[in-house]
């Protein structure tokens, strides 16, 4: 369940903790993992934001898809060379026209802002639902955010909310979110995605990646890590 403010945004999430089969078992081994894998897995979650970034630009017809996509495989384990704050000064301006990710008056930015948060919430239920908390991360590590871990987990997916948001305003205005923007907004759960050769919705995407997150703590290896990817188009 999510709670949304007095504008309508959301603004809290209701999760149920104690209903996994091994949640204590879960919660010792996430808090226990070291720092290697820590780096490996947010390497990882880096390598599929940007992958995914540069096929959006690359579906969009945008000149630096290519750029951005070679990005991606110059990520090193834990990102040591902050690749992915170089990629969103290549994939932002190409995105969208006159555009700072800032700008609070600018509509597109509480259209992703709202997107985003919608996402958090899944994956925050994701999480819960596999027996992990959303407080221990593994590169974010706030000691204010409760939700650490939904916020690497949350990174691959963010450019399926930026599509939406591309289709619905392309253009910067002004003005307070509508109730058909925010309820375009939510929907975002339902769009197609992809993980390996499978199709599904992206609220299917959220579990399948923190059950993975899992298993790839389990047996120390982030190739176990599962990446929601573009499902084919037509």
């Amino acid at each position: 369940m999510i709670v949304p403010d007095a504008k309508h945004h959301p603004a809290g999430v209701l999760l149920p903790f104690h209903q996994h089969h091994a949640q204590a078992h879960v919660a010792h081994m996430q808090v226990g993992i070291g720092l290697p894998l820590k780096k490996r897995l947010w390497q990882a979650l880096v390598v599929a934001k940007i992958s995914n970034q540069a096929a959006l630009l690359d579906r969009l017809g945008r000149p630096r898809a290519r750029a951005l996509s070679a990005m991606a495989g110059r990520v090193g384990s834990g990102d040591p060379d902050n690749i992915e704050a170089q990629a969103a000064r290549v994939y932002w301006p190409d995105l969208f026209q006159a555009f700072t990710r800032g700008n609070e008056v600018d509509r597109r930015n509480a259209l992703l802002n709202y997107g985003y948060a919608v996402v958090r919430a899944a994956l925050a239920r994701a999480c819960t639902a596999s027996g992990l908390l959303p407080a221990f991360g593994v590169h974010h590590a706030s000691r204010t955010n409760a939700f650490n871990l939904v916020d690497d987990l949350i990174e691959p997916f963010r450019p399926f909310v930026d599509r939406a948001v591309h289709d619905l305003a392309r253009d910067e205005a002004r003005g307070e979110l509508t109730v058909d923007d925010r309820r375009t907004m939510a929907g975002i759960l339902n769009h197609p995605a992809a993980i390996g050769q499978e199709r599904m919705t992206l609220l299917a995407a959220t579990e399948i990646v923190a059950a993975s997150m899992v298993r790839a703590m389990e047996n120390n290896s982030a190739a176990l890590l599962q990446m929601p990817g573009w499902a084919d188009e037509g």
